[in-house]
């Protein structure tokens, strides 16, 4: 049957992987990825010989039209990202929408996403929680956090090593710096990281300590 099936892969440790998405892997009709020649080095690993399409956010609504005619005669298409679940800030979410606008099936495989670890691993409260993904970098940035700062839920972002003691910095404005907050770093890979403090802790331990790798921060709701 026709469908769309997005696959997550490892967001590091490529122990990761499920035994349903290396099958899937090999499986569907069209293979669509994020970046051809990082999914090349995923499937080459595990000896999958086949070939991928690219789909990626500069060319998915050029792209999109015709993968759904695809689907829709008849093909099964998977798709992933470069690391974790295609939708959770990568693309996806575009072409899923317009294969449920269409009446095709979307098929979602359970796997890796980086905010569950990162959010269960701080010692905040996760029974509620919003997840922002990435802040606005300049135009709605004020507002964003004005609205966030009566939020009461724990919120969950990703942020780049590069903004991150400067996201800090406004968040302790912002939220205030006793806040608690949690810094994880590397999920899944030999250095993981997951720092916990209030947000000027973590502000002063990141300015003398520059992060690197990929970061998601929690921070705690108001009380």
């Amino acid at each position: 049957m026709s469908k769309l099936i997005l696959i997550p892969t490892p967001i590091g440790n490529l122990e990761d992987i499920t035994l349903r998405a290396l099958r899937m892997l090999k499986e569907v009709d069209i293979l669509l990825a994020e970046d051809t020649r990082q999914t090349k080095k995923l499937l080459q690993h595990f000896q999958i010989d086949r070939s991928i399409t690219s789909h990626h956010q500069h060319n998915e609504h050029q792209t999109t039209e015709n993968i759904v005619h695809r689907i829709l005669a008849g093909a099964v298409v998977g798709l992933v990202s470069d690391a974790g679940t295609p939708g959770i800030s990568d693309p996806g979410f575009y072409l899923a929408r317009a294969c449920v606008e269409k009446g095709i099936e979307v098929e979602t495989l359970p796997g890796a996403t980086a905010f569950v670890p990162a959010l269960v691993s701080s010692g905040l409260p996760c029974d509620r929680f919003c997840f922002e993904g990435f802040l606005p970098l300049k135009k709605g940035r004020q507002t964003k956090f004005n609205v966030l700062k009566e939020e009461e839920r724990t919120m969950v972002f990703y942020e780049s090593p590069f903004r991150l003691v400067k996201t800090l910095e406004q968040m302790s404005e912002y939220f205030g710096p006793d806040r608690k907050a949690c810094v994880s770093r590397e999920i899944s890979k030999m250095f993981e990281e997951h720092r916990k403090g209030s947000i000027q802790e973590l502000s002063i331990h990141y300015t003398t300590k520059p992060p690197k790798g990929e970061i998601v921060l929690i921070v705690a709701g108001k009380e």
